[in-house]
């Protein structure tokens, strides 16, 4: 490829607009250009780069018996009715009408798909298992879209779908895809990416784990215990508190509290640490908007989807109007509307004497002891995992919070989608069950911006060998100089014989450091410099993006030379995939 020929425009300043480093660099690299909030066009420097990315998730699934298929963008409601998810899930799916008046829905994602497929084939115990997969175009409507492709509305998937007939072989398969997943990112250069467990939300399911590259700028906050293997999802870490011996029984007093409304605010005034406090977060249901209450520790935060998860519905910060039976500000379990439900979270256990609301206005009670206020008080892990605390595996106070983007997911779906649909199978003694299923997510735009997030300088994005848009960057300095031209063509030519895959850049009139600017744009592992200078010596300039090398090769040895760095290249991606 000529890179005078190669659609897209470079460009130096770094847009307004772009928040982090992958998206700046792929916007003035030419990979991508911005259409609407959270839409992009791809330039074919991406689409060589995301075709590659595909490339390997095939070889991957194909090798672990997965067959290809293609589900519709567009599907009928009928099918998300069917699974009760048309009316469960929130504006992230795109719901209209066709000129026929008939509901319509942009997929987001293809479960209940999957399974109109298949039901008719899987209704013997002897079709079982199979796993079929896609790589598809998909539409989630973001509230927030951001980071270029990190979070978009519009973006390509690869989903796949299995089907069993018991839990024990889903699970067999289940770490076949756990293992297929780690080579993915290994060979697409980002052996680094880490799993850990997760919350299935309104994917259903028990177990779940994501993929997750660990990088500032994140979205996911990831819990790692420094002591141990433990890692989880924020949504999914259980949160561990031990409260022995915290402070002693009080006698349960209402005090005035004027002008303090905050939990910070009460214990300053009272001169009491905010750790023996009880805190009250409030939300509502989405479908009723009846008020939840989370009572925790003032020091610790809610976890809204494990809170939602113990509540068992969709929940929204709630809005406490002068009707509402709640005092806003002095909010306490003692008193409170038997309209309210409430949820105490377990970093409360075990405190003898607690700062609460008294649910009067101005007031706080002092010397609050759960168990003797209340009696038969249930306690729930609602709370998020803080720096420093419990490993739920090891037992050590070594937990550790980093951001992460996540990359890829897979679940243990089980009869959520088959049941509800109706799709069954009999078994060697003709009695009918429910297949039960696995799912298995990776964003493929998402792990192509992930990878320039992870591997990048302030030039430009440095890509692994893998997936690089072209292995071999060569630069004609000079074009006009006839000796100059000839051995940057002949190599040139003699490369793509040898299937090395190049971007050969002759421009005339264009300056070496131009040059340059556009080949760290571009990422190539490889670059090769034909100048007269170094001709003068019979030589070339080879290097590597990642300035781990650069030598100077006689003309005769460059083509070998070439080839050689580009096997060691993919080599070391080799070694990395376990």
């Amino acid at each position: 490829m000529k890179l005078k020929n190669l659609v897209g425009q470079r460009f130096k300043e770094r847009p307004a607009d772009c928040v982090i480093d992958s998206h700046a660099l792929m916007v003035r690299g030419a990979y991508m250009k911005y259409v609407c909030n959270g839409i992009y066009s791809e330039f074919p420097t991406l689409r060589r780069i995301t075709a590659k990315i595909e490339k390997i998730i095939r070889e991957e699934m194909d090798a672990i018996d997965g067959q290809e298929v293609l589900f519709p963008v567009v599907m009928s409601a009928d099918l998300w009715e069917e699974s009760g998810r048309y009316e469960s899930i929130g504006s992230e799916l795109l719901r209209f009408q066709d000129r026929n008046k008939s509901k319509m829905v942009l997929g987001m994602t293809h479960e209940e798909a999957a399974v109109h497929l298949v039901r008719e084939y899987g209704q013997s115990y002897q079709q079982y298992p199979f796993m079929i997969y896609q790589m598809q175009r998909k539409f989630r409507d973001e509230a927030r879209p951001r980071a270029g492709m990190i979070r978009v509305r519009e973006f390509t998937m690869k989903d796949a779908y299995s089907f069993h007939t018991s839990q024990e072989d889903l699970e067999q398969y289940y770490q076949k895809c756990y293992d297929a997943y780690n080579r993915i990112f290994a060979k697409a250069g980002v052996p680094e990416v880490v799993t850990v467990a997760s919350d299935s939300g309104m994917m259903g399911g028990k177990v779940s784990h994501e993929y997750m590259l660990l990088t500032e700028v994140g979205e996911d906050s990831i819990v790692l215990c420094n002591e141990c293997e433990f890692r989880a999802n924020m949504e999914a870490a259980e949160t561990i508190v031990k409260n022995e011996g915290k402070n002693e029984l009080q006698p349960f007093t209402c005090v005035e509290t004027p002008n303090c409304k905050t939990m910070e605010e009460v214990c300053s005034f009272l001169q009491t640490p905010v750790e023996e406090s009880c805190k009250a977060v409030v939300y509502q249901r989405n479908e009723d908007d009846s008020f939840v209450v989370a009572f925790l520790r003032g020091d610790y935060e809610v976890n809204e989807t494990k809170l939602r998860n113990f509540v068992g519905a969709e929940l929204h910060p709630a809005e406490i109007t002068e009707d509402a039976p709640l005092v806003a500000g002095y909010i306490g379990p003692v008193g409170i509307s038997e309209k309210v439900t409430c949820v105490f979270d377990s970093s409360l256990k075990g405190i003898s004497s607690l700062i609460a609301g008294a649910n009067k206005e101005g007031h706080h009670v002092t010397g609050l002891n759960l168990e003797r206020e209340l009696r038969n008080v249930t306690y729930a892990d609602v709370s998020k995992v803080k720096e420093g605390g419990i490993c739920p595996c090891c037992g050590k106070p070594a937990l550790t919070v980093k951001r992460g983007i996540e990359v890829g997911n897979i679940f243990q779906l089980g009869t959520k989608y088959t049941e509800s649909m109706n799709m069954q199978f009999a078994d060697k003694e003709g009695v009918l069950h429910h297949p039960i299923m696995g799912c298995y997510g990776i964003g493929v735009g998402r792990l192509a911006a992930s990878i320039c997030e992870a591997k990048h300088d302030d030039y430009g994005p440095i890509w692994p060998i893998s997936v690089a848009p072209w292995e071999v960057h060569l630069c004609c300095l000079r074009p006009d100089d006839e000796e100059t031209k000839k051995v940057a063509d002949a190599l040139y030519e003699a490369l793509q014989k040898n299937g090395a895959e190049v971007i050969y850049d002759d421009r005339e009139g264009v300056r070496g450091g131009q040059m340059f600017a556009d080949a760290d744009l571009i990422g190539a592992p490889i670059r090769v410099v034909v100048s007269p200078r170094n001709l003068k010596e019979n030589k070339l300039e080879i290097s590597t993006r990642d300035k781990s090398l650069s030598e100077m090769v006689d003309v005769a040895e460059g083509l070998s030379y070439i080839l050689d760095l580009k096997q060691t290249l993919f080599q070391r991606i080799a070694d990395g995939v376990r």
